[in-house]
């Protein structure tokens, strides 16, 4: 499920971004603002997103999509080991299998510049202004995750303020880094590319700033805080993690 989870984002995303980025799509010479474009783009992301997270799947696996968010629970407690495991192998795999698909529909309109496998590189600000957006893009994710998740009058719609920071993310952060935030995404472009720019920022950063938003909730909200690893979990579908939600929260 996380695998065809991301395989899907990765797809929507390759797909998009041909529609507004290619040089020679209708799209692309009816739209002459870059801005706009590329806010276009985010709403797609977005809605992709957030139609992810409300599907079965997302329901049941929890739509994390991202081994950050996935390291990030398991180690808040929620996620047990194995499944942490299988889940960052799988997220990689489906990323990969997604970009691969759209090359093979696509060809060398998906694989050349500008488009590029829809690689995450820093922008022309360089790499530290990169290393300062993913940072700052995942604080903010993470941190509105448990905030959502966790509020019993919230936590329903957790995947919809997740959907929407992603459009703003696109739409804002994108010419920093390219929008990362997700190291299995950005892997999943790299190695069909075999570029590899920065890519350590793209695994690190992430990571870094997920961290540092959960040890931050924690903090304030003390180490029980965090109920469970599922960004929807008001649903009836089964929950493999270290929940705290009573069996009846569910319903």
């Amino acid at each position: 499920m996380e695998a065809a989870e991301l395989g899907i984002f990765m797809i929507a995303a390759g797909i998009f971004t041909l529609i507004f980025e290619y040089p020679h799509s209708v799209a692309h010479h009816a739209i002459a603002n870059a801005d706009l474009r590329r806010f276009l783009i985010g709403i797609a992301m977005g809605t992709t997103a957030i139609a992810l997270t409300y599907s079965p799947w997302g329901k049941q696996s929890g739509a994390h999509m991202n081994p950050a968010i996935t390291l990030t629970f398991y180690r808040a407690g929620k996620v047990k080991r194995q499944d942490a495991f299988f889940y960052i192998v799988f997220q990689c795999l489906g990323g990969l299998a997604g970009v691969y698909l759209v090359a093979l529909l696509f060809g060398t309109v998906f694989t050349q510049p500008p488009v590029n496998y829809i690689v995450t590189v820093p922008g022309w600000l360089g790499w530290l202004a990169a290393v300062g957006g993913e940072f700052i893009v995942s604080f903010i994710m993470m941190t509105t995750v448990l905030l959502t998740s966790n509020n019993p009058k919230l936590n329903r719609y957790t995947g919809l303020f997740a959907g929407c920071l992603v459009m703003l993310f696109v739409t804002f952060e994108a010419p920093l880094s390219g929008f990362g935030m997700n190291p299995a995404r950005s892997f999943a472009s790299a190695f069909p590319a075999q570029t590899w720019t920065a890519f350590w920022l793209y695994v690190l950063v992430p990571l870094i700033g997920m961290f540092s938003a959960a040890t931050l909730y924690q903090y304030l909200f003390g180490h029980r805080a965090i109920k469970c690893a599922k960004l929807h979990h008001h649903n009836h579908k089964r929950c493999i993690f270290r929940c705290n939600y009573n069996s009846d929260a569910r319903a």
